[in-house]
């Protein structure tokens, strides 16, 4: 804005406590290195709390896109921060990122603008004044990543010199569980290495049910959740919303109906917002 670069975060524990932070960026920043501030401080803070699993929704689709890597970094600034939040998300058991429309992010909107225009910060709003990056922005390409500690059988995967590689088929339709079955039951990874830590990281919270090797996954309450591709996630909402029993309930509530059902995908919220968005009985 014109007064000021600003950074939001809104964090929602389980339990609905909010906490409310504003970072004051003191440096020339666009628009894309204030969203990656906003996300990159935002897991720091996590980590000072001790949060071990994290369900981030961002409003910047480049921002969630490249650290999901569903687009490539072409900027050495952008990928010198995508570094850092890869380096980061190994400190965490549960790492899930999420785009929504900046309609929904109304919060973090309202925090931004309380930090852009140096506006009095209210009481109860953490208040953080940044006045240099928080990643060298003078060589995205050379930036260490930290390794993760080989302490459970799946991190130590990494480090075993007979790890074998594997490589996306082009014969092979795209699953999102594919990498964590290969994981899982064939102690295979990515050939990336980047993308190989991601995987045994968030492989954790994946576990092989049933002689069929059914991949289901450990939400935070502990409950197993089965996991469906996202061809089957879109029936799933899709019956849910204006099916036989279906009565058109907003985005939260249909993620909601759709998890306690026992079933999960990695796009669900992003399904959801979309399927409501073009209803037209909505």
């Amino acid at each position: 804005m014109k007064m000021g670069a600003r950074a939001r975060q809104l964090l929602i524990s389980s339990l609905s406590v909010h906490m409310r932070y504003v970072i004051r960026i003191h440096f020339t920043a666009s628009n894309n290195v204030a969203e990656y501030e906003a996300l990159v401080n935002g897991l720091k803070i996590a980590i000072e709390l001790g949060v071990q699993r994290l369900d981030v929704q961002g409003d910047s689709q480049l921002v969630i896109d490249q650290v999901m890597k569903a687009s490539s970094c072409h900027d050495l600034k952008m990928e010198a921060y995508c570094k850092e939040v890869r380096r980061l998300e190994d400190k965490f058991h549960d790492l899930e990122l999420v785009h929504i429309a900046r309609r929904n992010n109304e919060a973090a909107d309202e925090l931004a603008k309380i930090a852009s225009t140096r506006g009095t910060v209210l009481p109860d709003v953490f208040s953080r004044d940044l006045h240099e990056p928080s990643v060298d922005l003078s060589s995205g390409a050379d930036i260490e990543t930290t390794a993760p500690h080989p302490t459970d059988a799946i991190e130590a995967l990494l480090a075993a010199a007979e790890v074998m590689e594997v490589e996306q088929r082009p014969d092979r339709p795209f699953d999102w569980r594919t990498p964590f079955l290969d994981c899982l039951i064939r102690c295979e990874l990515p050939k990336d290495r980047s993308e190989a830590r991601r995987i045994a990281q968030r492989a954790k919270s994946y576990v092989i049910y049933c002689e069929s090797n059914e991949l289901y996954r450990r939400s935070p309450t502990g409950i197993l959740q089965r996991c469906i591709t996202i061809e089957e996630g879109r029936k799933l909402l899709e019956d849910l919303h204006s099916g036989a029993c279906g009565h058109h309930a907003a985005p939260q509530t249909l993620v909601g109906n759709a998890f306690r059902q026992g079933f999960y995908w990695p796009m669900a919220v992003a399904d959801t917002i979309k399927l409501v968005r073009s209803c037209h009985g909505c």
